[in-house]
């Protein structure tokens, strides 16, 4: 019995370009500096931090991960003992690798979020919404500045 072997090159090419696709998408959404904000939807330093928090994560999507945690709901509360917190809101940052650079609590500005980004060696740039591309759709070569999602 004859097998049809003319379409195996095919599909190995198909399995190989995959393969750097996702290679190439995954190397340019790792390595990213994480901000994590532990406080309450109910504490008022907390819900003056969220729109600061909002506007950080979309501007600057791809380029820093900026997560919110409510420590106060029952499904989060051991994440606050995980982290040691002992008032919210406290903001942690973290290398793209997750080890803790520096943390603070209470409010703080996006000015001053941003300023310790700098001292910390981290010169984050807002994205701009043009230069996000989805890892769906592959990413390939991107031109500097853009960040593949």
């Amino acid at each position: 019995m004859k097998r049809n072997n003319k379409k195996l090159p095919v599909i190995f090419m198909i399995l190989i370009f995959s393969a750097l696709m996702l290679i190439s998408c995954g190397k340019r959404s790792q390595g990213v500096p994480k901000l994590l904000d532990l406080g309450a939807d109910s504490c008022v330093p907390c819900q003056m931090m969220a729109p600061i928090l909002d506007e950080l994560r979309e501007e600057y999507r791809g380029a820093l991960d900026v997560v919110f945690i409510d420590v106060w709901k029952p499904e989060n509360q051991q994440e606050a003992v995980k982290y040691g917190i002992r008032a919210i809101p406290t903001q942690i940052f973290f290398d793209p690798q997750g080890n803790e650079l520096w943390r603070h609590t209470g409010f703080m500005s996006k000015e001053d979020i941003l300023k310790k980004w700098k001292e910390l060696g981290y010169d984050l740039k807002p994205v701009k919404q043009e230069d996000i591309q989805d890892c769906a759709t592959g990413c390939g070569d991107l031109p500097e500045g853009r960040v593949c999602e």
